[in-house]
């Protein structure tokens, strides 16, 4: 826009592969997205109202962050430069390595699959640097993959735009504690999930060369204090290196989807779990032990994460509090809604961080739906 120089960067979501079945496409919307590339003018409008032009509605349906003219809610960054990362890699922008994945069922040949995501984001950077202004104020945000995207690039992003005032808002892409040298996963749910995607993705290895080449040991080298032993540790890595910035973490505690992806194909208690309802009060269980017992304490040791953590709201598996609109978002006890969130973090007026958790195991299953949700989810 010719009126701002303040400048959004927005991490497409889309799931996350590391096998043959979510690289392909046949795990469908739990595997990588876009597996066969990104079509030209991907990206050709952002409204919400435009039906006509349904190629790009998951697009313009993903955010009010990114929609200059949503119909109910607006938010300051829909009048920013956007900068919008597209996502066709399956390694949350972090990847670096070519892997060949084998049909398990032996009726295709092997699939080479490049996990290009360090590299994409860095052209995309190289881009905005020759072609926009540096900006007054920079937001880097996401959903889903696209938020565990910008948490991990939002200190090589955050160095070399150089802006006055940063922002991060990761929506639903946590990063739980789970050292890598550890076998506890009684503890530590994410740890497999961990060891798993770092090893199809990247060239890293834990307790290997720290001066080796990979996306692991470079975000080290960026930001001080990050152990590559405890990826959570990046969360008060950034804190220091950038004392000034508002960083937000926010997620559904009901969340089914990103879930899924952490626990379901690691523990088969679950993932043979024959009833679905069971299956998703155990991905539950994990998943708000883990944001209890290891991410809560991470970020209340810093002074600038912001985190908001409501229970439930029927749309997408209740993943993503910011996708399609900030409504449902709200946590009733505290009387706050998801805009006091994004207020509290996209706020170059500073101010404590806000830190809130729903404990109301009730409200959020009543009235939480409308019927633009039903229009949406059916068209997607």
């Amino acid at each position: 826009m010719p009126d701002t120089n303040n400048t959004l960067f927005y991490f497409e979501g889309g799931g996350a592969c590391w096998d043959y079945e979510s690289c392909s496409g046949q795990a469908g919307v739990r595997g990588a997205r876009n597996p066969n590339g990104i079509p030209d003018n991907y990206v050709q409008n952002i409204n919400l109202l435009d039906f006509s032009n349904m190629a790009n509605l998951a697009t313009a349906a993903v955010s009010p962050l990114i929609y200059t003219h949503h119909p109910y809610n607006q938010f300051k960054t829909g009048e920013w430069n956007l900068v919008y990362v597209p996502y066709c890699t399956g390694d949350i922008y972090v990847g670096d390595k070519t892997e060949v994945y084998a049909d398990s069922a032996g009726n295709n040949p092997p699939l080479i699959w490049h996990h290009n995501g360090l590299r994409n984001v860095q052209a995309v950077v190289s881009w905005v640097k020759n072609n926009l202004k540096k900006p007054k104020q920079m937001a880097v945000a996401g959903c889903s993959a696209g938020s565990i995207g910008a948490l991990l690039n939002y200190s090589k992003l955050r160095g070399h735009m150089e802006s006055s005032y940063g922002y991060l808002v990761d929506d639903s892409g946590p990063l739980y504690d789970a050292p890598l040298n550890s076998n506890n996963t009684v503890d530590y749910p994410s740890l497999p999930l961990h060891q798993e995607v770092l090893d199809s993705w990247t060239m890293f290895t834990p307790g290997g060369d720290p001066n080796a080449e990979n996306p692991i040991n470079m975000l080290r080298a960026i930001t001080p204090g990050f152990d590559t032993n405890r990826l959570a540790s990046l969360y008060a890595a950034l804190s220091s290196k950038f004392p000034a910035d508002r960083l937000g973490l926010t997620h559904f505690l009901a969340d089914g989807n990103f879930s899924s992806y952490s626990y379901e194909r690691f523990y088969p208690d679950i993932g043979d779990e024959p009833d679905a309802d069971v299956k998703l009060a155990k991905l539950r269980a994990k998943w708000q032990q883990d944001t209890h017992n290891n991410l809560i304490p991470l970020l209340e040791q810093t002074h600038n994460w912001s985190y908001y953590f409501p229970l439930y709201r029927n749309f997408n598996e209740s993943h993503c509090t910011s996708i399609l609109d900030f409504e449902y978002g709200e946590i009733a006890e505290l009387n706050l809604n998801l805009y006091d969130f994004m207020h509290n973090v996209v706020n170059y007026q500073g101010g404590a961080p806000l830190r809130a958790v729903e404990t109301d195991p009730v409200s959020d299953y009543q009235n939480n739906h409308n019927w633009f949700y039903d229009l949406v989810g059916g068209l997607l």
